[in-house]
């Protein structure tokens, strides 16, 4: 069954109604009746199937409640049997981003990846939901060190971050310094908390979530706080062995599809630090291929 067309009568509250009508008590193991004044299931029925309150049913039916929980949109997608673009349009009413059933893909779509290739004057990284690195320009090699030598499994900006245990992962060649990192910190972990919503059946997030989790103090006490977020901003300064100190801003764009988060590290036009970035630049000559990927 395909999802209802918008417009008219076709909000949270009215859509959840259409669904609860149109589903036959026997599909979901009630028997039929003559006497039955309803052709789908009553508010009650849904209501002990989904697992809430036959009054929050009605006050999503009313348009008294537009925000349930993403457990709460689970809940009522199963028990009201949705399809899958069902499911993920009732996600998008409830303003929630809809979970993928597929795991988390490392693949960069080809339209983003020619864009990608022509940002040849700043530094730029692709990573995937969990932080994996995936791709990365010249730019990138040439200010941050180039990543090449570290395992692709362990090109994971999150294990850089929180490091566990003497064997710390290093996907930086040098020093980079974060301003605010505590609020930085908190934005990574909020961010890997969204991703699970996104890929709740991804074994490698789940993995790479219970590792830091029980190796790293700070990540098991953001975690804990539950907070969920994206990252999208902050500044680094770059210690370069050949340019100095360079400060850039780093801006995430986050691919809403597949949750691909693409970094990219700039500084001003004109300023000192787009001087030492354009020496970093100059300075790296170990590699004149286009990219770098796993």
């Amino acid at each position: 069954m395909g999802v209802m067309a918008t417009g008219a009568g076709a909000g949270l509250g009215a859509t959840i109604r259409a669904w609860r009508e149109r589903l036959p008590p026997s599909a979901v193991g009630l028997p039929s009746s003559r006497t039955r004044r309803a052709a789908g299931l009553r508010r009650e029925e849904l209501a002990e199937r989904a697992g809430v309150s036959v009054d929050y049913v009605v006050r999503l039916e009313q348009g008294r409640s537009t925000a349930p929980s993403a457990q709460v949109v689970a809940s009522l997608a199963r028990a009201l049997r949705l399809s899958v673009p069902e499911r993920d349009h009732l996600y998008r009413m409830a303003g929630l981003v809809s979970p993928r059933d597929e795991p988390i893909p490392d693949g960069i779509p080809p339209g983003v990846r020619r864009v990608l290739n022509r940002l040849g004057d700043v530094a730029v990284a692709v990573f995937a939901a969990d932080w994996r690195m995936i791709w990365w320009n010249p730019g990138w090699a040439a200010l941050l060190g180039d990543p090449a030598a570290t395992p692709p499994e362990r090109r994971n900006f999150a294990r850089e971050r929180f490091p566990v245990g003497p064997d710390a992962v290093r996907i930086a060649a040098w020093p980079v310094v974060v301003r605010d990192s505590a609020d930085s910190d908190l934005a990574i972990v909020s961010d890997l908390r969204r991703a699970t919503g996104r890929f709740p059946d991804d074994a490698r997030l789940a993995e790479l979530v219970r590792v830091l989790t029980v190796g790293n103090p700070t990540f098991a006490r953001l975690w804990a706080g539950g907070a969920v977020g994206a990252h999208r901003e902050d500044r680094k300064t770059v210690e370069h062995p050949e340019a100095g100190p360079v400060e850039v801003d780093c801006d995430v764009l986050t691919d809403g599809e597949s949750d691909l988060k693409i970094v990219i590290l700039s500084a001003a036009p004109g300023s000192a630090d787009a001087a030492g970035l354009r020496r970093a630049m100059a300075a790296d000559a170990t590699d004149s291929s286009p990219a770098r990927a796993l």
